[in-house]
C-alpha cells in the first residue's frame, strides 16, 4: 500500500500538469501504470491502482473541459487500458525485456487505434470511409494538432514510463535476491552490498 498512493498521485498530477503544457498532452504514465501494474503488483493493487488513478484524473479533466463526468468515449479509453492490463498479465507469465517492451508498444498501438477509430465514428468532421478513418489516424481534423503527434507522445511516454517502472521493480527484486531480469544474486553478494 505504501507504493499505491504515490503512484496514483504522480499519475493524476502528470495528466493535470499537461493541461497547462499542451506540448505534453498524451504524455502520461497511465498506460505504463496499467501495463506494469499487471506485471508487478499483487491483486487487488494490480488493477485498483491504475483504475483509481485513471478515474480520478478523468473526473478532474472532464470537469476542466466542461464535459460530462462520464461519457461513451470513456468506455473505449478504458477498454484500451484494460487490453494493456491483459497484455501485462500475459507478459508477467513470459517476462523478458523483449516481451515487456513489445507489450508496451502493443498497448500504445491499441490505444491509438481504438480511441482514434472511436473519434472517426462519432466525429461528423470525418468522412465515414477508409479515407476518413486514415485521416482520423494521421492528420486529424483541420484546426487541431495532427493525431499522429498524440501517438508520438503516448508511445514515447509509455516506453519511458514502462522502462522506468520495470527497471525499478526488477532492480528491487534483484537486490532482494529474488527472480529478476537482472539475474539472481547470491546471498554472499547481497551481504557485500
Amino acid at each position: 500500500m505504501a507504493i499505491a498512493i504515490p503512484l496514483i498521485i504522480v499519475a493524476v498530477l502528470s495528466r493535470v500538469f499537461a493541461l497547462h503544457h499542451p506540448e505534453l498532452l498524451n504524455f502520461s504514465p497511465m498506460m505504463a501504470l496499467a501495463f506494469c501494474g499487471a506485471i508487478y503488483l499483487k491483486r487487488p493493487y494490480n488493477y485498483a491502482i491504475p483504475l483509481a488513478a485513471l478515474l480520478a484524473s478523468d473526473l478532474y479533466l472532464n470537469h476542466h473541459y466542461g464535459v460530462s463526468l462520464f461519457y461513451v468515449g470513456m468506455i473505449f479509453k478504458y477498454l484500451s487500458f484494460g487490453l494493456a492490463f491483459l497484455i501485462g498479465i500475459w507478459v508477467s507469465r513470459n517476462k523478458t525485456w523483449t516481451s515487456i517492451f513489445g507489450g508496451a508498444f502493443a498497448g500504445s498501438v491499441l490505444f491509438y487505434l481504438i480511441t482514434n477509430s472511436y473519434a472517426w465514428v462519432v466525429e461528423p468532421g470525418y468522412a465515414k470511409s477508409l479515407t476518413g478513418w486514415w485521416q482520423a489516424l494521421t492528420v486529424g481534423l483541420p484546426g487541431f494538432a495532427p493525431t499522429w503527434t498524440f501517438f508520438r507522445h503516448s508511445l514515447t511516454s509509455d516506453l519511458l514510463f514502462v522502462a522506468s517502472l520495470s527497471f525499478i521493480m526488477e532492480w528491487m527484486a534483484f537486490r532482494e535476491g529474488g527472480a529478476s531480469l537482472f539475474g539472481r544474486r547470491s546471498r554472499e553478494n547481497l551481504a557485500e552490498s
